[in-house]
């Protein structure tokens, strides 16, 4: 039986991040309120600096309070372990240290027996690293970790934590942004949502708003026209962007109604982009992980600039649904999600069974501690899935 666990979120925000913390502590203390809880502070910072805070009896007690709201209320930041000059310019670690090194022993002195990680791949796939490099310590500690990211694409996971709520309120922030269809003639309207390598959220966000779109009433002959609040294309990396083709389309769609608007995920495309800035000598800038930093290339911008001219727009709008939409507070949904896997994530940690929680798309959707070295991001949307394809063939789109 553990005595000390310790809390941890890291990377983007994401929905769930708020109510997964609180989800783990009523379930520790409803399971045994003598196992001290404590969390570090903005994750892996956290952890190299020694920043914690303990979770007491009036932070037990109010647990629940913490469903309410996104963000984290132990806050994020994005460290990567094993990039050590990183950690080590931004003073995280002194010279001649390595942050796993670091980190462990941080986790020996503060007494942890068990890690939970909430985050993606990069965050629980670095617990794994630690818990390893310990036992070559003679200490173990038990790593379980909750699957974290708004663009769902974790293998072997099912559904990630947050997804289907960012994809609600991205749909949601489309309503309004959307409307501004009517404040020009001839408007184009590009809506960027996140995901730099799946188009997984874009696609639930356009598939939730056009769900909505479906139970509204339209009054067409003042104006208020179903095709001017429909979504004319949705763009995600995993297809093609024939960007000749799809001006032409779009021209027509914008000569009949006046209007066209975008889905648009923030990596479709993004590969070109790279190509031609790099071409053209430009340096594009990347982060820790080795990420293209999209808000260095707006891709929301580019296809915007792109399409403008070629489809007619006098004016041409572009709105990101991006921060709106990760730091909501779980929806119904993702709140049931979060209390199945939390309660699962106890108790493997009571019985030392380390892994990711998630429903295992290898094991049929079995709901299990993943092994953590088949723990991978970037899974890709399958954009061939039947939902998918229906919802581009409603809006015009092949």
């Amino acid at each position: 039986m553990p005595k000390r666990v310790a809390l941890l979120t890291a990377g983007g925000y994401a929905p769930c991040l708020s109510s997964a913390v609180g989800a783990l502590i009523e379930t520790y203390d409803a399971t045994d309120p003598e196992i001290e809880l404590i969390a570090y502070k903005h994750g892996y910072h956290g952890l190299l600096t020694g920043n914690t805070v303990v979770i007491g009896p009036e932070e037990r007690a109010g647990a629940s309070l913490l469903h309410r709201y996104g963000g984290s209320p132990i806050g994020n930041s994005r460290v990567k372990l094993t990039n050590d000059d990183d950690c080590r310019k931004r003073g995280l670690i002194r010279e001649g240290e390595t942050a796993l090194e670091v980190a462990a022993a941080r986790l020996q002195a503060d007494g942890v027996d068990v890690l939970h990680t909430i985050g993606g791949d990069d965050t629980n796939t670095a617990a794994a690293d630690l818990a390893a490099y310990l036992r070559t310590q003679g200490s173990e500690l038990t790593v379980v970790g909750l699957p974290k990211t708004i663009d769902n694409d974790i293998v072997p996971i099912r559904q990630s934590l947050g997804a289907l709520t960012a994809a609600q309120e991205a749909s949601r922030f489309a309503q309004h942004v959307l409307a501004e269809h009517g404040s020009n003639p001839r408007m184009l309207i590009v809506h960027e949502v996140m995901g730099r390598a799946s188009g997984w959220l874009t696609a639930a966000a356009a598939r939730d708003y056009m769900a909505w779109h479906a139970e509204q009433q339209w009054l067409p002959g003042i104006g208020l026209d179903p095709r001017r609040w429909a979504i004319h294309a949705v763009y995600v990396p995993e297809r093609g962007i024939d960007l000749a083709a799809e001006a032409r389309r779009l021209r027509e769609v914008m000569d009949e109604i006046g209007c066209v608007n975008i889905f648009l995920a923030e990596g479709a495309g993004v590969d070109d982009i790279v190509a031609e800035l790099e071409a053209a000598g430009e340096t594009v800038g990347r982060d820790p992980f080795g990420h293209v930093k999209i808000d260095t290339i707006d891709p929301g911008r580019y296809f915007a600039d792109r399409f403008a001219g070629e489809i007619g727009a006098e004016k041409q709008m572009v709105q990101k649904s991006g921060y709106f939409s990760r730091s909501a507070p779980a929806n119904d949904t993702d709140l049931a999600l979060i209390r199945e896997m939390a309660e699962l994530a106890v108790s493997c940690a009571l019985e030392g069974r380390p892994g990711v929680i998630g429903h295992d798309e290898d094991h049929g959707d079995e709901l299990r501690a993943i092994e953590f070295e088949r723990i991978a991001g970037h899974k890709p949307f399958d954009a061939s899935q039947a939902w998918f394809t229906d919802l581009l063939a409603g809006i015009g789109q092949v």
